[in-house]
């Protein structure tokens, strides 16, 4: 795979969190970072192009203009990354799933990314097609202050509880979920653990006089 050029220049980090000059001898201070780029030019080598053609053939088929529904384009480290505009997220999903030429037939998940200093949450999603023996990932964005995408489940069912887990984690609110509820902290947990404004430790946890229901009480699904 080719395509990791650009229209803005890597930034290079050299040593763990910037450290130099320290006479480390670890080995650390050897390390080379090279951050993503924000975004890559064509040709992006590969079965890259293909997928991209192939999809913007599709959107256009359905009446969606490029510049609506894919925000922009990543190769790094021979992995494609299709930035999606959340409102056009299922249609993207929809034809990767159903395009004969596409065919991605798993979605393996979804994961939460938390940008403070952009003030966003990120979702990022792994697709495979079997049919085709191919690897995509859709990523999509939110602001904190309006955490809302579209649900998933009733294309990718598998990512039921994917999506509540990036909603107990994240506070990423899948709209159309079926049950979007908790699946590792209680309940009545305040606050979303893995996004980076959470306290670092220090969180009062009360435990004394707790009373746990029979297992067919504890929820109900509908």
């Amino acid at each position: 795979m080719t395509g990791e050029q650009g229209d803005a220049p890597n930034t290079v980090r050299r040593g763990m969190f910037g450290v130099h000059g320290s006479g480390d001898t670890s080995g650390y201070g050897r390390l080379v970072h090279r951050a993503q780029p924000t975004r890559t030019a064509r040709p992006y080598g590969g079965y890259f192009d293909d997928i991209l053609d192939r999809m913007l053939a599709a959107l256009t088929f359905a009446g969606i203009r490029r510049s609506e529904a894919i925000e922009r384009v990543v190769v790094f480290r021979d992995e494609l990354t299709v930035h999606v505009h959340r409102d056009h997220l299922r249609d993207v999903a929809r034809i990767l799933r159903n395009d004969p030429a596409l065919r991605f037939e798993l979605c393996l998940g979804v994961s939460g990314v938390h940008y403070p200093q952009d003030s966003e949450l990120h979702a990022v999603y792994p697709f495979l097609s079997i049919t085709h023996s191919r690897r995509l990932r859709l990523e999509v964005s939110a602001p904190d202050t309006d955490p809302h995408l579209p649900s998933l489940y009733d294309l990718y069912p598998t990512n039921d509880w994917h999506e509540r887990e990036t909603y107990d984690f994240f506070g990423i609110v899948f709209d159309g979920h079926p049950s979007l509820t908790r699946i590792t902290m209680p309940d009545d947990w305040h606050g979303h653990p893995q996004r980076k404004d959470y306290p670092f430790g220090g969180i009062p946890v009360e435990y004394d006089g707790a009373q746990i229901p029979p297992p067919d009480e504890r929820r109900a699904y509908s």
